[in-house]
């Protein structure tokens, strides 16, 4: 469904990304994992198109991405959850959830999507005529993802989902995450809590200093004696 070649990108003249290359199927949940600042949001930036790369190659089912905006590329289904969530906080939660549809390609059928996303997320549903400002991180976080799924994703991209969180609010995410997965949604996650999203993975993917430096299945990952000293502090 997506794949990335030899991708180069950064901020300015200072380059993050060098020659990094990866692939996501269709109905895979894919795991990036890396230490802070090796490159991970600058990737998903980079996909979605909030930056512009300076090389490679960026396709969704074959359509290449690179050179559109950030509005085309989320017309043709790839959607971004962006770290801290990044919610209009004097909204209602109603307001910023159906703020996922407001591109035309989004808009057919969205009252039954608004209802299965309400259906995955009770806590929003007794949530909505709240200022979405006054919610707890676990339940923004949650506002956060349902505008995403607002958006009909083919492709779902989560930077971070977790950060802030409770340790009981992190295994709630991770679960609404598979659910989300088995719903037929695919998910790019990015994440800090290496053995969490590793458990729930197909593939996964270490980032280091902008280059994927080992490729594996999660269990793969979990296992690998690098992985183990570097981000599981085993």
């Amino acid at each position: 469904m997506l794949r990335v070649t030899d991708l180069a990108a950064g901020y300015g003249r200072t380059t993050i990304l060098q020659g990094l290359s990866l692939h996501v199927e269709a109905g895979e949940i894919v795991t990036i994992i890396g230490a802070n600042g090796a490159g991970k949001t600058t990737l998903l930036r980079a996909i979605s198109g909030l930056i512009r790369p300076t090389a490679g190659k960026v396709e969704l089912n074959g359509e290449r991405l690179e050179g559109l905006g950030p509005a085309e590329i989320v017309g043709r289904g790839l959607i971004m959850v962006p770290e801290a969530r990044q919610l209009f906080p004097v909204m209602t939660v109603r307001d910023n959830v159906l703020m996922g549809c407001y591109h035309p390609a989004a808009r057919e059928g969205a009252a039954q999507r608004m209802e299965e996303v309400l259906d995955l997320f009770p806590r929003v549903r007794e949530r909505l005529s709240q200022m979405a400002g006054s919610l707890s991180g676990g339940e923004q976080q949650m506002v956060a993802i349902a505008r995403g799924l607002m958006a009909n994703p083919k492709l779902l991209m989560l930077d971070e989902p977790s950060l802030g969180l409770a340790p009981i609010i992190v295994q709630q995410m991770f679960g609404i995450v598979e659910r989300i997965a088995a719903m037929g949604t695919t998910v790019l996650l990015v994440e800090q809590k290496a053995f969490h999203a590793l458990k729930i993975a197909a593939r996964a993917y270490v980032i280091e200093n902008g280059q994927i430096s080992i490729e594996n299945t999660g269990p793969g990952l979990l296992a690998d004696p690098h992985v183990k000293t570097a981000y599981l502090g085993l």
